[in-house]
């Protein structure tokens, strides 16, 4: 099987990895990727060396993909370490393994700590659970390969606990962009769910609260989804069974043909062939088919269980991101859900690095609401990430704009003491070298003191120059000499000396100055002019 030019890249920076004598790395690859295609890869390559791999995973569905997909890429067969089943005595160098039973103590004395040299652990945001953790540990020198959608948990925990590095990242962006996944149009519905009063556990919403909370919107939605997903083939994610099973009532009397799958569904793998087949246009489920199930030709997603945990929410999306023959886009169904403490993942988070960004994108949807239009999530994202830019160039603009107005109106230290001291005497200051007090940076106090006195602070040197200052403007108000605003004002008319000037003769050109309209008075020269006390003084 030939590799996509992004899977050969994950395959050879995995195994570069383990050469360099990094153990536990991790690849990062969205839903309908290929990521099975890519660690068989490396499975492959690890046999080929001689040595026993471990394919390590919480679900049935998992574990089945998983051996069928290496046996379908590489020709290798597995053993199956699972409830009864045991790989004891298998010749076969993999093993695929249930975290379920291999976390057993004594079934895991039955293996040496040597007896793989290689882990991969499917879903590996859930890797650093104590099951998860009990299996590793009892095998220290494996090189561990952890492969996950995203690497988020929503109990905040870090995978970083457990890998050393991430060892190759191909993100939903570029994977639509470079034509691998379906492009995603979301779509928000003018319907308002109120979640205020749902709880928080586990750092996500409460599955029970969350199906008393919808309970009331669920014959709203159903009609809503008439108008959107008679033509489409959808999957809709819910908290409870009890609700999914309520869900898919109220949409085949809203003349949808739906069909529902649980844990305990016994016709499970018929329903899910049915609806492969066309039989059922929409699927309900209570977060079953969220890992391990692919039906490429979903082309609408209805996510009914809002979550705060990007890596659920990114597991629920990518049911339908897969390309499949006559797939024009994924259609995402979003609600205008009401939180007050909370923040939830909307499609924007989909695609967007920035709050912000997300944010603009989720206004941008929800004003479309009326029209019914939606829109595409990488074009929205563009035009949001170009509005952003052009509001930062404004805001940017602006504060230079309120930069160069402030410093207009405030005094460069340097001019103020040649103008204080045309000899030179102030200007000439420099810190004592031995005093560190002096070198320091000025304080925050220091420089709102010498802004509020007149003085541009940008360009005071130290400590030690604002103490100069300050003490030498608080002089000068004692003795009734020109403020640094009046020296500032009056040089911009090119008047000279005016720091030797007393305030109330600065005070008076001033004057003046406003009553001609700002403009020097005639018959007055200011390079020339001496205030008519002859009273100028120095610092």
């Amino acid at each position: 099987m030939e590799l996509r030019p992004y899977q050969n890249e994950a395959r050879n920076a995995i195994l570069s990895q383990w050469r360099e004598g990094i153990d536990k790395t991790l690849l990062i690859l969205p839903t309908g990727c290929g990521k099975t295609i890519v660690f068989s890869k490396v499975i492959e390559e690890r046999v080929r060396q001689g040595g026993n791999v471990l394919i390590l995973a919480h679900r049935e569905e998992l574990l089945k993909q998983a051996a069928d997909k290496l046996r379908a890429s590489t020709g290798l067969l597995t053993a199956l370490e699972k409830a009864d089943s045991s790989s004891e005595g298998s010749w076969f160098n993999v093993t695929v393994g249930s975290v379920q039973t291999l976390q057993n103590a004594k079934r895991l004395e039955r293996f040496a700590h040597n007896h793989f040299d290689t882990i991969i652990v499917d879903e590996a945001h859930h890797a650093v659970s104590p099951s998860y953790r009990r299996v590793l540990d009892h095998f220290p020198d494996a090189k561990i390969l952890g492969v996950t959608a995203t690497a988020d948990r929503g109990d905040r925990r870090n995978l970083g606990e457990l890998f050393e590095t991430i060892a190759y990242e191909y993100t939903l962006v570029r994977a639509i962009r470079e034509g691998y996944l379906s492009p995603i149009r979301a779509l928000t519905l003018p319907l308002s769910i109120d979640l205020a009063g749902v709880k928080i556990q586990s750092g996500d919403f409460q599955a029970a609260a969350l199906g008393s909370a919808l309970d009331p919107y669920l014959e709203q939605i159903a009609h809503l989804m008439t108008e959107h997903c008679r033509n489409r083939k959808t999957v809709v994610f819910l908290p409870l069974v009890a609700t999914s099973q309520k869900m898919c009532a109220l949409l085949n009397a809203a003349g949808l043909t739906a069909a529902e799958v649980n844990g305990e569904s016994r016709d499970r793998a018929e329903i899910l062939a049915d609806f492969h087949a066309g039989k059922y246009q929409v699927l309900c489920n209570s977060m079953l088919l969220t890992e391990g199930w692919d039906e490429p030709a979903v082309d609408c997603i209805v996510c009914l269980r809002p979550t705060k945990v990007r890596a659920l929410y990114a597991q629920i999306v990518g049911r339908g991101t897969r390309l499949a023959p006559g797939k024009k886009e994924l259609l995402l169904l979003d609600f205008l859900w009401q939180t007050e403490k909370h923040d939830l993942c909307r499609p924007a988070h989909l695609i967007c690095q920035n709050e912000d960004i997300s944010r603009r994108v989720a206004e941008i949807l929800a004003e479309k609401t009326l029209d019914n239009s939606g829109g595409d999530l990488l074009e929205l994202e563009q035009d949001a990430e170009s509005s952003a830019v052009q509001e930062r160039e404004k805001a940017l603009a602006k504060e230079l704009e309120k930069q160069r107005l402030r410093k207009r109106s405030l005094v460069d230290p340097l001019q103020f003491e040649m103008s204080i001291s045309p000899g030179g005497k102030v200007a000439e200051y420099e810190p004592d070298p031995f005093n560190l007090r002096e070198q320091a940076p000025p304080s925050a106090a220091q420089l709102a003191r010498l802004e509020k006195d007149g003085i541009f602070p940008d360009s005071v040197k130290c400590a030690g120059h604002a103490a100069r200052l300050i003490e030498t403007i608080q002089k000068r108000r004692m003795e009734g000499l020109a403020t640094p605003k009046q020296i500032r004002c009056l040089e911009r008319f090119h008047f000279r000396n005016v720091g030797t000037w007393e305030f109330a003769e600065a005070n008076k050109m001033i004057s003046r100055l406003v009553a001609n309209s700002w403009n020097v008075p005639r018959g007055i020269d200011p390079e020339s002019f001496q205030p008519d006390t002859g009273k100028q003084k120095t610092a």
